[in-house]
């Protein structure tokens, strides 16, 4: 038999290994929802966890030798010098992977208790790693978990240390250990995360600012720079990560909005790009710059208002919807390219919050949008081209035979690409001489990128000056959080022609991607996480001095206006429930005095009523041959009814044998003894026969009463 103490210490074993394999896993995950762990690294880690899940489990078994451990951990130490010099080539991401692996050998030879403080405090350094890396709501959930395990750990550890100790045996509260230690650490957790979400509020953050320049960016943005080639902005497509959010004032609609990056004005075939050139210097005063001329802003039209939040990426360009003229940034300046792009000069590694303000052509049209204003004549730059195929500028004047204005052929391009190709993410299985001439003749069919590209060379073997702008779609529109997300799959490329007496004119000659749908139940749930995500980034990384002030002001007006209208809502409230009570009880009162009386009743006398009912069923199904052998304490019950009323009751401490023995010689006393071996029979030894028996001298009982 196994004794109380063994089957104790072996609970609190398994609970406790189970308790710290979850608090390093929630600390890996920690700092693989940061996107800072390469995959191989995730997929190491994770399979070392999960063997050791099996050997705990016991499905699994097998033993590393201490001579191993050293070795391979000698292995390692020369291997993190070449990871820092030549793999990762940061000290953070090397000292990442090292953690990593010191986690998955020490979880995974672990056995003594020194052993288990080791693996503690690497779990610690995994959440402090992931502290420094991650800015998304994701390590909000994973901190849970580590404080979830972390109180199962220590608490089972605490346990298991007691069970150890000589003489001390566990001689109950075994029952159902894992869950009632299970559910105390969620209580525990629950009511730390409780007591501690106000001092979340009460004090700014400030440990990203101190450690943002050990974390280099969590992801690049290709093709938002003066050089992208063809393919690149494919590959961002793949990718459903939040780039920005974006929140419309005004009356334009959002969704006929796109948001513009770069224009790229030189083509070599395979690669569009801008010359080096330095631009102009824009200063901001006061954390406003106007952006545009008198002349553009005493332009005819719709503007839009709008605010646009920049993800943390490598890319220093600013987002605009159509032409932008005042810019609110907090920037000492921003620099102005001959492109009419607008960047910072410098990578935003904490992110970029600005507003701005921008003209809107009034007469949008499907697939061509926005007007530049007027300027001088652009440059032959825009019109030249490396060695083309003689089929694209044949297939340009065919497109365009019988258009009368540069605008008219323009768009006679655009509707015909969209028209004659197909749209798909998917890029080419190999490498081309022509990239445009295959898309053109052979493929037939691509992404934004080189619809673009093909329009461009098309409009500029027929002289008119063309270039190839980067930007991103409008986005999904968020009803939680009021903000339009675009994601990196929202990127897109479109053509700027040179309209003479016009300006730059925005033509779009790619076909919409009907292929870009999501269940309707994954894509609310994404919507939810993004404005959780917001939620955190807004209150939670970027929770500075002025957000503490702004938050303090809110609760203050909260409270003044609270102060000033309760009296009155109170009067108010509790008039109106006074009358509709009174109108309620006129119409129902008496029949809710009855039912009130119904239920006193019930609760009073229905236990009794639906004893002695229950008991008559039982009895007379057992007059019907129906008997089973519980009903012997049913009919048991019975008898002893009928003796209380003729002053017999049998105690508490007496057996129903005792009881029948002291009961003083008469008839009754015989009927008593004889019915009370009937009913050990029936009860104990389940012979049913006993049961008419029974039935009899209850019924002698009661003619005798």
């Amino acid at each position: 038999m196994v004794r109380p103490a063994a089957t104790a210490a072996r609970l609190a074993d398994r609970f406790f290994e189970l308790s710290l394999l979850g608090l390093v896993s929630s600390g890996f995950l920690a700092v693989a929802g940061s996107g800072y762990l390469d995959a191989p690294t995730a997929i190491l880690t994770a399979a070392g966890l999960l063997l050791r899940a099996l050997l705990v489990l016991g499905i699994v078994r097998f033993e590393i030798s201490p001579r191993t451990v050293a070795l391979l951990t000698l292995a390692y130490l020369g291997f993190y010098a070449l990871d820092y010099l030549a793999i990762s080539r940061d000290f953070l991401g090397a000292t990442v992977h090292l953690v990593c692996f010191l986690a998955v050998v020490k979880i995974l030879t672990a056995r003594t208790n020194r052993d288990f403080v080791y693996v503690k405090i690497i779990a610690f350094l995994e959440l402090l790693a992931a502290s420094i890396l991650s800015t998304n709501v994701n390590f909000f959930v994973f901190l849970a978990l580590f404080l979830l395990f972390a109180v199962a750990t220590f608490a089972s550890s605490e346990i298991r240390r007691t069970t150890r100790r000589p003489g001390a045996v566990a001689r109950g509260g075994l029952r159902r250990f894992h869950l009632r230690l299970a559910s105390l650490s969620v209580v525990i957790a629950l009511g730390v995360l409780s007591l501690t979400a106000g001092l979340f509020f009460l004090l700014p953050r400030t440990a990203h600012a101190a450690f943002q320049r050990l974390a280099s960016e969590r992801y690049q943005l290709p093709g938002f720079s003066n050089e992208v080639r063809l393919g690149q902005i494919g590959e961002i497509l793949q990718q459903n990560t939040p780039v920005m959010h974006v929140r419309v004032e005004g009356k334009v609609p959002a969704y006929m909005l796109r948001w513009r990056g770069a224009a790229l004005s030189s083509f070599d075939g395979r690669r569009w790009y801008n010359p080096v050139t330095t631009g102009n210097l824009l200063r901001v005063e006061e954390g406003r710059l106007i952006v545009a001329g008198d002349d553009q802003r005493r332009r005819e039209g719709s503007r839009v208002l709008y605010e646009v939040q920049v993800e943390p990426t490598v890319s220093d360009a600013l987002f605009f919807a159509g032409v932008p003229e005042v810019l609110w940034i907090n920037s000492p300046m921003v620099l102005r390219s001959a492109t009419d792009t607008y960047r910072l000069g410098y990578p935003s590694s904490t992110g970029l919050r600005y507003h701005a303000s921008s003209y809107v052509d009034p007469e949008l049209r499907a697939g061509d949008r926005g007007v530049w204003p007027p300027s001088t004549a652009p440059s032959k730059d825009y019109l030249q081209l490396p060695p083309e195929d003689a089929r694209v500028r044949e297939l340009a004047s065919r497109v365009t035979g019988g258009s009368a204005s540069d605008e008219q052929r323009a768009r006679a391009i655009a509707a015909y690409l969209r028209r004659s190709y197909a749209y798909t993410t998917e890029l080419p299985v190999r490498a081309v001489s022509d990239p445009i001439a295959h898309f053109l003749f052979e493929r037939k069919k691509g992404h934004c990128e080189y619809f673009a590209s093909s329009m461009a060379v098309m409009l500029r073997t027929i002289g008119i000056p063309s270039r190839v702008v980067t930007g991103f779609q409008t986005g999904v529109f968020n009803p939680i959080s009021g903000w339009y997300v675009v994601r990196a799959s929202d990127a897109h490329s479109w053509v700027e022609a040179w309209m003479a007496g016009q300006g730059w004119t925005t033509f779009d000659p790619t076909p919409p991607d009907l292929s870009r749908r999501s269940p309707a139940l994954l894509a609310k749930l994404a919507l939810y996480m993004d404005a959780a995500e917001m939620f955190w980034q807004d209150w939670v990384v970027g929770y500075d001095r002025e957000r503490q002030l702004t938050l303090a002001l809110k609760m203050g007006d909260s409270g003044r206006g609270f102060g000033t209208r309760w009296r009155d809502q109170v009067r108010l409230a509790a008039f109106a429930l006074w009358t509709r009570t009174a109108v309620f009880l006129g119409r129902f009162g008496f029949f809710l005095l009855c039912l009130a009386g119904f239920v006193i009743l019930l609760r009073v006398a229905g236990p009794e009523l639906w004893r002695r009912l229950w008991t008559l069923v039982r009895v007379q199904k057992v007059r019907r041959g129906e008997a089973q052998a519980s009903d012997a304490t049913i009919l048991y019950e019975r008898m002893l009814a009928l003796l209380k009323r003729r002053g017999f009751e049998r105690p508490a401490w007496l057996t129903p044998g005792e009881f029948a023995r002291q009961l003083p010689p008469s008839a009754t006393a015989d009927v008593v003894r004889r019915l009370t071996a009937a009913y050990n029979e029936l009860r104990f030894g389940g012979n049913l026969e006993a049961a008419p028996v029974i039935t009899s001298l209850l019924d002698q009982l009661e003619r005798s009463a």
